[in-house]
């Protein structure tokens, strides 16, 4: 078959649902017998928000979830503070007409977003076995020959490419031998888990304290559901057994107050922090993909959402180069994702080592939304203007209201899109179009369009209106290839990818 994908969490499910909708047969396998149960990667963030319109999945998440909530600070009984993440982040709210259709970050529990995922994958004709363990690979210059694990007996499945995404402790990863390096905390844990709570009231991220906020106690409120997920860091040395009364215990301890009754803990774990990633994101016919290729602090939430960047970023390529496109297109996603794991290890690393310690709002440097991850200077970003502007080739394309949608309804699907800003750009326009055929979709913008708020558009890819026409070339992920004054970039760029 053309993708086998091991490791059916968010990325490789994502991955799936991306590459089933265009057309490529693959096959996602785990060795668990159900998807994961815990709440654990529980926000998403609006760049994920984007890729799950994309993906035909939005509807779902938003009835399933809830805005992300504030935080609420205590000292024993008294609330301290209640802070918004903008606050916490020291920036304005987000709005739609700055080019972001979800400008809220969303709270969902894993397990629910899994079950959209795998939901949508079958939806799409994709194939998902549970209960199939990886063991091993060969793979030659026209294929990967995985063995499997299945129902006790081995098996061996031979397809075009093969996909790791199988967290930390990747199997894959330890059978390609790519180095993984970094360092782990070895001192300190995280106790994470599921558990109702009685005594706590409003939706929030109840932060419970005696004034020590390093030593606190938190209870996030699960969206549709009655659960919280309670998280407690703690040294090595102090982690307890894994049970309702030692969480019960810990609770009364930070919170020093007895009005707060915990109970059906659903799920618990006990989390390592390891900063550490892969060497190469590929070797030949295989790739890696999230915590296979990268694994970081879950300060500020980026786990999961850098996570499905990777799928997203992957699946469009190995679509394209399944159907007739060079093989050097697959070497473009190391290129664009390397550097963007590295700083997420970066900035998680130096958010969870303060740790709320006197921060005050505005101290934060983490772009958590993910919407100014970019692949400026990257091979796939062509800026053919004398003077770039705001907006570049390599960013993520802003959406905006235009005629009777907007340009995010014009991106969702699986083509490129050429976008003609100014009158003066529909003969352009219609020459890619005839070159490309149905692989391109064009649309001309004009800022007195009816029914369009005037230069919406113009404003958002910083284009000035009075000025020469100008294009853009959007990818099927959603990030700007090329910004032109005429077609020729454009064209170039079709013709080499």
């Amino acid at each position: 078959m053309p993708v086998l994908i091991v490791g059916a969490g968010p990325t490789g499910l994502t991955l799936g649902c991306d590459l089933a909708r265009r057309g490529i047969e693959c096959l996602v396998v785990d060795k668990a017998a159900q998807l994961f149960l815990g709440s654990r990667g529980k926000g998403l963030q609006p760049r994920t928000l984007e890729v799950f319109d994309d993906l035909g999945l939005i509807d779902a998440v938003i009835a399933n979830g809830a805005p992300f909530p504030s935080f609420r600070m205590y000292a024993d009984t008294q609330v301290k503070w209640t802070r918004t993440v903008h606050e916490m982040l020291g920036i304005a709210p987000l709005e739609r007409a700055h080019g972001v259709p979800y400008p809220n970050a969303w709270i969902l529990p894993q397990w629910r977003t899994d079950e959209l995922l795998r939901d949508r994958l079958l939806e799409l004709g994709g194939r998902l076995e549970l209960n199939t363990e990886f063991v091993d690979f060969v793979q030659d210059d026209t294929g990967v020959t995985a063995t499997l694990r299945r129902d006790g007996e081995l098996v061996r499945v031979r397809s075009r490419y093969l996909v790791g995404t199988d967290g930390g402790g990747s199997v894959v990863r330890k059978a390609l031998g790519v180095g993984f390096e970094g360092e782990t905390f070895q001192t300190e844990r995280t106790l994470i888990g599921d558990v109702k709570a009685e005594g706590l009231t409003g939706i929030y991220c109840h932060m419970l304290t005696t004034g020590n906020v390093q030593e606190r106690f938190s209870l996030w409120s699960m969206p549709g559901t009655d659960y919280y997920q309670f998280i407690a860091n703690m040294t090595a040395d102090d982690v307890p057994e894994l049970t309702l009364a030692a969480v019960q215990k810990i609770l009364d301890e930070r919170c020093g107050r007895s009005d707060i009754r915990l109970y059906d803990l659903n799920w618990i774990s006990v989390y390592r922090v390891n900063v550490r990633m892969v060497d190469r994101f590929r070797v030949d016919r295989v790739f890696l993909a999230g915590d296979a290729a990268h694994v970081h602090s879950s300060s500020g939430g980026q786990g999961l959402n850098t996570s499905v960047q990777d799928a997203y970023n992957l699946g469009w390529k190995l679509a394209a180069v399944l159907s007739g496109a060079p093989d050097a297109l697959l070497d473009t996603y190391e290129a664009e994702r390397f550097p963007i794991a590295a700083r997420v290890l970066d900035v998680t690393t130096r958010s969870h080592r303060q740790d709320f310690r006197d921060a005050e709002p505005g101290e934060g440097s983490l772009d958590i939304f993910q919407l100014k991850v970019n692949y400026r200077g990257g091979p796939l970003a062509v800026d053919a203007r004398e003077t770039p502007g705001a907006v570049r080739a390599g960013d993520r394309a802003p959406d905006a209201q235009c005629g009777d949608g907007s340009l995010f309804d014009l991106f969702r699907g699986t083509r490129f899109t050429v976008l003609g800003f100014g009158a003066d750009t529909a003969a352009a326009v219609d020459e890619v179009g005839r070159a490309q055929g149905d692989r391109v979709r064009g649309r001309v913008l004009e800022p007195h369009e009816t029914g369009s708020p005037v230069g919406a558009a113009f404003g958002n890819y910083d284009i000035d209106p009075s000025g020469p026409g100008t294009l853009v070339l959007v990818r099927p992920d959603g990030y700007i290839g090329v910004v032109a004054m005429d077609p020729a970039p454009i064209q170039d760029f079709l013709a080499a990818w």
